[in-house]
């Protein structure tokens, strides 16, 4: 699993023309899957996003994480984020989950993080629609983790 995390001041998702995931501060989360990916790597994942120590405190450090300040999160799914670019200019998806795995392993990493968090405070986009996101970005602060990398 690998994910891209953007810390925002706010985020949203539409398709067709409707909010269908909205957050206040917090970190929209761009998820890509392999179909090799576990709850294991959603536990991980999970943890790190709702751990990770990159909002300001007092003294402007980041030294707080979306725990400590009760902040949001908006999960996107994104298989892009697999893109082989190594030959050519038409970028390859081979190591991304098909859709129908997919489809599971997104639903599968909600529960793990809805879980590890708090359900209310989880927004998603809808998984395999096409989606506008926008945000406003907090730093910018982004993160890229791949559950693969961990050792």
């Amino acid at each position: 699993m690998k994910v891209v995390i953007q810390r925002v001041k706010s985020a949203y998702v539409k398709v067709n023309e409707e909010v269908v995931g909205n957050i206040h501060q917090g970190l929209l989360v761009l998820a890509g899957f392999e179909s090799t990916d576990s709850n294991h790597d959603f536990e991980w994942i999970s943890k790190k996003i709702t751990q990770l120590r990159i909002f300001n405190d007092e003294q402007k450090t980041m030294n707080r994480s979306c725990l400590d300040i009760e902040g949001e999160i908006l999960v996107v799914s994104q298989f892009t984020l697999f893109a082989s670019t190594q030959k050519g200019n038409r970028p390859s998806y081979i190591k991304a989950a098909p859709p129908e795995i997919a489809d599971a392993l997104y639903n599968q990493f909600i529960a793990t993080l809805k879980q590890t968090y708090s359900p209310a405070k989880v927004k998603t986009g809808i998984f395999g629609a096409h989606m506008e996101v926008g945000l406003t970005n907090d730093g910018p602060v982004t993160i890229v983790i791949d559950s693969k990398l961990k050792t």
